[in-house]
């Protein structure tokens, strides 16, 4: 990956907390200053994270590097198997977020598909630099899904999501997708805050008082830990 980070990246905060905390993180957001709003209705997030038969990038994440990349493909809605949706390359370096984005029109797989023929459709579908980030990260290692509602402040330049119902399902050493047997996780929410590099006072002025503990959070490195029992 580039280290030049684009002028378009967006610093990202995350938060962690028990589940059961959502309602008090709602009722703060509600009441906040900055006057919160949903933009539009929440939904469920689902992903494929791909990675190297090595785990290359659970290791960076893992070693903290500053810089480093994670493949998945995602998709919205109800449906555990994947539809038309999005390959992203998810960038990151230091607290720079952003994403190189490539878009599937129709869906790679059925009820009855094999990872083999998933990734094939998936991979017709792309551009060739898509399709070079797939060849370099073969293998499926996890699908999660979970729940999220969007906010942002009155002004647009504070946007924040919460992410909750978090499942994870194992996909390594299976032919076709596993989407019945559920890894166990702690059930927690997770809260990130996005803000250009510009509003970072701004930001920084918003989350006082924010009723949750201040936590790194990666969700492909706390499901493949579920999975690997680490």
């Amino acid at each position: 990956m580039s280290c030049q980070v684009p002028k378009t990246a967006r610093l990202e905060i995350k938060f962690v907390a028990k589940e059961s905390e959502v309602d008090t993180l709602r009722q703060w957001l509600k009441l906040h200053t900055a006057c919160f709003y949903t933009p539009f209705p929440e939904r469920w997030v689902n992903n494929i994270y791909f990675d190297t038969y090595d785990y290359f990038a659970y290791s960076e994440n893992l070693s903290g590097v500053s810089s480093r990349t994670k493949v998945r493909y995602r998709w919205y809605g109800l449906s555990t198997y994947p539809q038309s949706g999005t390959l992203e390359i998810k960038c990151k370096r230091n607290c720079f977020g952003w994403k190189l984005r490539f878009h599937a029109k129709s869906s790679p797989a059925t009820d009855t598909s094999s990872w083999r023929e998933i990734c094939k459709r998936l991979s017709q579908q792309l551009e060739p630099e898509a399709k070079l980030w797939l060849d370099k990260n073969p293998q499926p290692v996890m699908l999660n899904r979970y729940f999220r509602e969007y906010y942002v402040t009155r002004d647009n330049k504070i946007r924040v999501t919460i992410d909750t119902h978090q499942n994870v399902f194992d996909q390594r050493y299976k032919s076709r997708p596993n989407v019945k047997h559920a890894a166990n996780l702690p059930k927690t929410l997770v809260l990130e805050i996005k803000f250009d590099r510009h509003d970072r006072d701004l930001a920084s002025q918003i989350v006082q008082g924010l009723p949750l503990r201040l936590s790194r959070n990666s969700k492909y490195m706390i499901a493949v830990q579920s999975l690997v029992g680490v």
